[in-house]
């Protein structure tokens, strides 16, 4: 992957702006390490509360950075909080459009007095497309801002058609969001489903769709062949988008060892989880995580623990200390004292390493995006168990349109759980998502290699609108 300049002075600036949660910060990082090995200077924004967290969980040096890779922090204006957990989506939203505006503008104010901060001038802004905020400082600064909308494409396009479902009474019509068929209300984000016309996130929702059009262009991770029909859709709505994903993998052939160094994680990884793996047959571990976000309640907890300890299986299950509902995520001693031989529990893992793993044989997801691009790229079909944004759609996608996946019900029961595993572990439907996935695999590859469309879309997205203001 060719660089675009070698002097500092002359190299272009980005700054990059995630949603300051896991899902959102991970491919972020990722898109930002390819534009830095592509020749630009990067800076990559967290808030102050996530970068208590990642020096926590990665050590002091966490945020050092590299030359040309630079973090720096804004509040994100919610009371102070030394807490290791996911701040409420909703509260985050709400409060990172109100009061983040005023601190970005003096940090691109900062950046951009040459004399004192040692770095180029700022010439374009990558924003996650719900932090719209960055739009008003990029119209201030005379700059270019791209938003990256970190969901799949299916779900970006159900938020876009929120405001049609709110005019319209949301009357339930077939195929009535084009480039998506079949689809019933239920399957939508679930932000949709609320009695208050001012509810927090719906309202978030609708007024950082209506601002996308402002954007210079749309990123989204995803290549062309696996979403064609909701692509075709968003691109008469928004014609100036870049697919260019899968991003792991195009980060996967960046050969720079410092720059694979710099993670993103919020909580501590249990390295011992690849060690355990090492000790299986290949093909025989149920992977289970259910992301950074998802909570469940203490019964269903149990439901999971007696599905898993029923199937027989071997399995690795990421249990985060906040995964249950108000309370500290326990499994019964008899389930541990039962599995102890064929299961392993862990506060949270290196993700994409596991996938890869020879031994891994399916994985019980919640369905957000970055796990479910995980799952493909690494040939795992899933088991999922979607809990609220976009991650039902994208189930309904894993299980109807893409053909590698299985939904359990909302309303989990162990018998449930211990029948969908022996299946996708040993049965016919099992193999045939197998095959499915591996197709699906392949085709994100060619997607992604030199000449493919991801990889020609990141060049074209860099000559066409992040060049555009370059110094």
């Amino acid at each position: 992957m060719g660089s675009i300049t070698g002097a500092t002075a002359t190299r272009p600036h980005v700054v990059c702006v995630p949603v300051p949660l896991q899902g959102h910060i991970t491919p972020m990082l990722k898109l930002a390490k390819l534009l830095h090995h592509k020749g630009f200077h990067v800076t990559f924004v967290h808030t102050e509360y996530n970068r208590k967290r990642l020096l926590r969980s990665k050590g002091p040096n966490a945020l050092d950075g590299l030359p040309n890779f630079h973090f720096e922090t804004i509040p994100d204006g919610l009371p102070p909080s030394d807490a290791d957990v996911s701040q409420d989506a909703a509260s985050l939203c709400d409060s990172t459009s109100k009061n983040c505006l005023v601190p970005f503008c003096n940090l691109l104010s900062k950046l951009n007095d040459t004399s004192s901060s040692n770095v180029p001038p700022v010439t374009c802004i990558i924003s996650d497309g719900c932090m719209s905020f960055t739009l008003d400082a990029a119209d201030k600064f005379g700059i270019p801002d791209v938003q990256f909308w970190t969901p799949s494409s299916c779900g970006f396009l159900s938020y876009m058609h929120f405001r049609h479902l709110v005019e319209r009474g949301l009357i339930p019509l077939k195929d009535w969001i084009p480039g998506m068929k079949n689809i019933r209300l239920k399957d939508l984000p679930n932000f949709i489903r609320t009695t208050d016309e001012n509810d927090i996130v719906l309202k978030f929702v609708l007024h950082e769709t209506e601002r996308t059009s402002r954007a210079s262009a749309i990123i989204l991770n995803t290549f062309d062949s696996f979403e064609q029909d909701a692509l075709d859709a968003l691109s008469s709505m928004l014609p100036c988008i870049y697919t260019i994903g899968p991003l792991l993998l195009l980060a996967d052939q960046i050969e720079d060892d410092n720059l694979k160094s710099i993670n993103s994680n919020l909580w501590k990884e249990e390295l011992g989880c690849v060690e355990w793996l090492n000790s299986k047959e290949p093909n025989s571990v149920v992977y289970v995580n259910f992301g950074s976000i998802t909570v469940i309640t203490p019964q269903q907890l149990i439901e999971f623990a007696w599905g898993l300890a029923n199937s027989e299986k071997p399995f690795l299950w990421v249990i985060r200390p906040d995964l249950v509902v108000g309370d500290i995520a326990i499994v019964p001693p008899e389930f541990v004292t039962r599995t102890k031989n064929r299961g392993m529990l862990a506060s949270w893992c290196p993700q994409e390493q596991i996938l890869k793993h020879p031994s891994i044989g399916g994985f019980l997801t919640h369905n957000g995006w970055n796990s479910t691009l995980e799952s493909v790229c690494s040939g795992v079909p899933m088991l999922s168990w979607p809990f609220f944004a976009e991650q039902q759609i994208n189930c309904i996608y894993c299980c109807t349109v893409w053909g590698f996946g299985m939904e359990i019900d909302n309303n989990v029961q162990r018998d449930e759980v211990e029948n969908l595993v022996r299946e996708l572990m040993d049965g016919k439907k099992g193999s045939e998502m197998k095959k499915k996935v591996l197709e699906w695999k392949t085709k994100a590859e060619v997607a992604t290699r030199p000449g493919g469309t991801s990889y020609q879309n990141l060049d074209k997205l860099i000559a066409e609108v992040l060049l555009t203001r370059n110094v």
